[in-house]
Formats: C-alpha cells, structure tokens, sequence
C-alpha cells in the first residue's frame, strides 16, 4: 500500500486563496516600503554555515538548519573532533552550508560584498523565506516569510523615525482593530547592566529579561540566577519588571535610574528624540510604547530595538527591529551603521484569517468563463477569449464538451465571476448570454460588446 503523502511539521501548502491572500500581504508591505524610497534585492536561500554561525547568540544558533555535505565533500568530515567528543567542530565539518536564518544577516553580508557597487545611505527591501529549527506551535513555524526594510550607512535617527511610521502604515492598511509598538534601546539595556555591576553580562542579562512576557517575573529571576547574575545585581533589576506609566514617566524614571551611565543617559537621548517627532506627527492606528524589558535577545542590536504586537489575538510579535552598528564588521567592514525592521507575513496571515480581516474580493476568480457547447460553438467562443485576454480581462473557455451543470458547478467551485453561453442560436446572431454568478442577472450581447461589458 502507497504510503500516504505528508509534509515535514512546521511547514504548509497554501491553495490558490492562500497564495491571492499573502500577496495581498506581500504587495501591502511592498508598496509602502516603496513609498519610503526602498528598493529590492534577493539573496540565496542558504549561505556559508560561517556567514550565519555566531552571529544570533546562543539559542539562535541552536536554530539553524545546516545542510549535510554530499558527495567527495562527505570525506572532510573531522572525526578527531568526534572522538574528541567536540560536537560542535564535528557538526561544522558536515555541514558548510544552512539555510538563512533570517534576512539581515545574509543583507550584511551582501552589504560587504557589493559594497562598490551600492551608494550609502542605501534603502533595501527583501520579502523572501527563512528557516528556523523551532518547535512548531500556532503561529510558528519553521519556514516562513519575513518582510524586511533595512536602511545601512547613516546614523541619522531620522531612519528609526521612518521605520515606526512604516510600521503603522503596513498593519493601519491591514485594518487591524489595534496594535502596540514596543520601543526600547540596547543601550538602555547596557546602562542597566552597567549601574548593577554586570556589564560583562549584558547578553545574559538581556536574553533573560525579554522573557518577561513568556515566563514571568519569578522565572526572570531564576533565569537571570542559572545565569550567574549576583544577586545584587537582581534586586537591582527587579524594580524594572513593575514598571509603569506612559513613555514620559518611564522615560523620566529610567533617567534618574541611569544617572551614573554615559552609555545609558545616550540610549535615553536617542529614544526620547524618536518617541517625541513620533508623537508630534501622530500614527495612524499604533500605539508606540517604551518597554525597558524589550531586548529581542538577538546580540548585534546596538541601538534602537522594535518589537509589534496585535490587540484581540493571542499571537506573539509580528513585526520587529532595531539598530545594528557593528554587523557588517563582522565581515571585515567597520564604520558602517545600519536600522532595519522585519513584518512576520505568516503570522500577519494568520490574524487577518482569524480576525476575518482580508478583503472579499481576493476569493473572486476569472472575469468570465464560456461554456462549451461542442466543437463549432467553442472555435468561435475561443476567438472571444483571445480577443477578451488581449483587452487585459481574464478569460478561459471550459476545456470539454460536457453537461452544463459541471461547467457550471465548475465555475462556482473556482469563484468565477461571470458565465458567458455561446450556443448555436447565439452563433447565428453573433450574440453571447453573460450570467452575473453573484446575483443571476443575465444579459444578452453582441460580440462587439463584450469588452466594453467586462471593462466595466
């Protein structure tokens, strides 16, 4: 017995109403950013193991796919570092390459590559899939799509400014009944570090606290704790986790707080300077929210870190962020600042399907099917067809002579629009019955009338 056929878990199939619905996600995200003067690349879909390796902390190298060497290539494999027992450098030797883990990082690394060939400040947009060995859970999965804007070459906060209005401009034109975008600054984070006497441990630290809303206060602790973070040190922290108000208040809070950090007080600086010409100008639907707890756990954020989360689903964040001063020196050129954001189109598919938020036109199918009546009546139905596609109006002729009512459950099954019915009467009078499929309205009319009809 044939075994029956399924997919690897954490990935889908998507139908033709799928695939209209995440280009509708797909074209909404291009053409803003568009508008804000982006322009688009592509990059491979694997990379050098070593281009990815190193670069998202611990717990997102754990999360990297490799590909398994093949061929003579197999022989490389070091098994000194197997009976050494060094997993690690074995798993390296079997696998030189992996699929991209995100888009940002590859992005930097074209960013080096190409570096002659691209004018700075240099605005980029990528909407392509990436790979994650997570768990798969609703919501998350193990391919999936990100939609990215990154602007690298200036440290002007102008771009972080641009990058929240985006932000509100994609999910405002997704009809979202509402959203919060969390702001904070890395070196906010540092400074915390800093004033509780672990800057050494900043990653640790970070890693830990954006957990806050997963695991709560007291497994904040307990992780910070297996971190070896001095227990001083978390009585320093904690007051952070109860911290409440609006952003001036918080702002004025963590002010006072970091009085005795230089790189706190500019993290401080650099945020008000965003939240303040944000505020002045207004967004659309967002709500912008300083969240001190906000790290995203990723180690090259130095700067300004975004984090999007939905009202009314229980989802985890769609879009996220932040700056990145030193990526690109990773790959041997230094000096040059970078901000991007990424919107998560899977998971925004799957709150507009749950919130019923995509629009109803999407499911509407070809413009106007023609019946085939046999033979003679479908050459000259065909002829309509042609001259229809021409006119820029979707059209098909049903392929077989068959009874009209699977033509017909046929053109409801696929969300045709109209029916046109070429018989032999109306190929005497050159004449066409057009059904309206929605509300079964029929008319009847010449063949020189058809375009001007469908155009309409």
């Amino acid at each position: 017995m044939a075994q029956k056929p399924s997919i690897p878990k954490g990935t889908r199939d998507f139908l033709p109403i799928d695939v209209a619905k995440r280009n509708y996600i797909f074209s909404t995200i291009r053409n803003v950013f568009e508008k804000y003067g982006f322009n688009p690349i592509e990059t491979p879909s694997f990379e050098l193991s070593s281009t990815l390796l190193g670069k998202y902390g611990e717990e997102g190298d754990r999360l990297i796919f490799r590909i398994l060497n093949s061929g003579e290539k197999v022989r490389k494999a070091d098994l000194e570092a197997l009976a050494a027992d060094n997993l690690p450098k074995f798993a390296n030797s079997l696998a030189e390459k992996a699929l991209r883990y995100d888009l940002t990082v590859p992005f930097a690394r074209f960013v080096v590559q190409h570096q002659n060939e691209l004018s700075f400040p240099f605005k980029r947009y990528q909407i392509q899939p990436v790979w994650r060995a997570d768990r798969p859970q609703h919501g998350r999965y193990q391919e999936f799509y990100q939609c990215d804007a990154d602007v690298v070459g200036s440290d002007s906060l102008l771009h972080e400014i641009d990058l929240v209005f985006i932000l509100d401009e994609v999910l405002s034109a997704f009809h979202l009944p509402g959203f919060t975008i969390k702001i904070n600054n890395r070196k906010i984070l540092s400074g915390i570090a800093e004033v509780c006497g672990e800057l050494e441990k900043i990653v640790d630290i970070t890693v830990a606290i954006d957990k806050l809303d997963k695991i709560g206060e007291e497994g904040v602790v307990q992780e910070l704790t297996n971190r070896n973070i001095s227990s001083s040190a978390i009585e320093l922290i904690k007051p952070l986790f109860q911290l409440s108000g609006n952003n001036e208040q918080k702002i004025s809070f963590l002010t006072d707080y970091l009085k005795n950090s230089e790189v706190g007080k500019q993290g401080i600086q650099e945020l008000e300077t965003v939240i303040n010409s944000v505020e002045e100008i207004g967004l659309s639907k967002g709500i912008l929210e300083f969240d001190v707890t906000l790290a995203r756990g990723l180690n090259y954020y130095t700067g300004a870190i975004f984090e999007v989360k939905a009202h009314d689903v229980q989802m985890g964040s769609i879009c996220g962020g932040g700056r990145y001063d030193d990526l690109t020196g990773l790959f041997g050129m230094r000096g040059l600042s970078g901000v991007g954001i990424s919107f998560g189109a899977d998971r925004i598919y799957d709150i507009l399907t749950t919130l019923n938020l995509f629009p109803s036109d999407l499911e509407k199918g070809i413009r106007v099917m023609f019946v085939n009546f046999g033979n003679t009546e479908s050459k000259a139905a065909y002829k309509l067809v042609y001259d229809l596609r021409k006119n820029g109006i979707s059209a098909e002729l049903y392929p077989d002579s068959v009874k009209i009512q699977k033509q017909m459950k046929y053109a409801n099954d696929t969300k045709v629009q109209f029916v046109a019915l070429l018989g032999k009467s109306e190929l005497d009078s050159q004449s066409v019955q057009v059904k309206n499929m929605h509300s079964g309205e029929q008319s009847q009319l010449s063949w020189s009338e058809l375009t001007t009809f469908f155009n309409k």
